[in-house]
């Protein structure tokens, strides 16, 4: 059964959106961990900055790839392949390598004011020597999901062209629609949490803490991230052929998002909190945290996905607006949430409240820099594939001619 509503998924547009802006709240939290993981150690630290991290991680990306995915299908029956494929390349790669010379230098910025706060740069020594970088190394910093996700939107092309190409008649097609009927349920999470976890047990690099290994160094993906991703990705690209399965999931919110709750607290334990120290060896205990973080990994972006196609369905102009400047935000805020981060490591306020001045902070300049040179502009029409005008004044429109 193949189902194509002509109307917005206003839940699922909400999740992509907000999914793109944790990523703000996200990376604000990493300098008040307990232990100094990031660019700058705060003076004010928390374990609750590190729930809140793994809190947002544990499903942020997964569901913005199901969604991603489902957007995909929907593009390519619209536009065709070749309108699909020129696409995205102008919305996601072009993006991609457009800005990603701008925000190396802004983080670089951070890093080189970071070292003269915290005096490890010498008046009058010489410069450490610049790092050297190649394919396997090149720091794709947090732009990396447009790279994933083109290198997602190649293999569904040129995976589906065989298929469609042979499946003349669409028997192939409504198996795949009812198998696809089968996945969903309260058990999805289960099924799509067994591959997972086999790719976090195989790797000797694996961190329990850090779930779904983000790929921002280097060209070739981990495989962790490929499968975990990927899975999310196929998932939403099959789920576009049957919108109809979209009311199923949105009704087992309750149970995604209790499965969500006791996976999460349980991978945290088995995590041992923010530890950095990789699980090396595949002991049972390994297999363990992989099987439990794999689950808690799907079940809370089921659970995200579900609960926005049950609450947020409706149209609502603030959530839109959102939605619009939400990639805009994500481009532009890594470096300045790190220089907002080495600004204020020595402030004497408590830990949450210069969370909460960072992330307010960037997200005034962004959607500020989003409404005054984005939206209304070309680079609307560039990123978002549509360009809104401004507002006539009510003095020129009541000087229009009618129609």
């Amino acid at each position: 059964m193949t189902t194509h509503s002509p109307e917005r998924l206003h839940g699922l547009d909400a999740l992509r959106g907000g999914a793109l802006l944790l990523g703000v709240v996200l990376h604000a939290s990493l300098s008040f961990f307990p232990q100094q993981i990031w660019i700058a150690g705060d003076s004010q630290t928390s374990i609750g900055a590190a729930w809140l991290f793994f809190a947002i991680h544990l499903f942020r990306m997964t569901a913005f790839f199901l969604i991603a995915g489902l957007f995909a299908h929907m593009m390519i029956g619209r536009k065709g392949g070749l309108g699909f494929a020129k696409d995205r390349v102008i919305r996601i790669t072009g993006p991609l390598l457009a800005f990603w010379f701008p925000v190396m230098a802004g983080i670089v910025t951070a890093l080189v004011w970071n070292a003269h706060v915290q005096g490890l740069v010498v008046p009058g020594a010489p410069p450490p020597p610049p790092p050297t970088y190649d394919w396997t190394n090149v720091p794709l910093t947090h732009l990396w999901f447009l790279y994933v996700l083109t290198l997602f939107c190649l293999a569904a092309l040129i995976l589906r062209a065989p298929f469609a190409a042979l499946d003349r008649n669409g028997g192939g097609g409504r198996t795949v629609d009812r198998l696809t009927g089968a996945l969903i349920g309260w058990w999805t999470p289960f099924i799509l949490a067994a591959p997972l976890a086999a790719a976090f047990w195989l790797d000797p690099k694996w961190i329990a803490f850090f779930a779904v290994p983000t790929p921002d160094a280097g060209l070739v993906p981990h495989a962790a991230a490929i499968v975990g991703f990927g899975s999310a990705f196929g998932v939403g690209f099959l789920l576009d052929r049957r919108r109809d399965l979209l009311d199923r999931l949105a009704g087992g919110w309750p149970v995604y998002l209790v499965l969500a709750l006791v996976s999460g607290v349980w991978s945290y334990i088995l995590a041992d909190g923010p530890s950095l120290a990789p699980m090396a060896e595949p002991t049972r205990a390994k297999a363990l945290a992989a099987a439990v973080v794999a689950l808690a990994v799907f079940s809370s972006a089921l659970a995200a996905v579900a609960l926005c196609l049950r609450f947020l369905s409706g149209h609502s102009p603030v959530r839109r607006y959102l939605a619009d400047a939400s990639y805009w935000v994500y481009i532009l805020h890594l470096p300045l949430v790190m220089l907002a981060q080495v600004w204020v490591q020595d402030w004497a306020a408590p830990w949450w409240a210069k969370l909460a001045g960072v992330s307010v902070g960037v997200f005034a300049v962004c959607l500020l820099s989003y409404e005054l040179t984005v939206r209304h502009g070309f680079m609307g029409r560039w990123l978002n594939g549509r360009r809104i005008p401004w507002r006539r004044r009510p003095a020129e429109t009541a000087a229009l001619p009618a129609e």
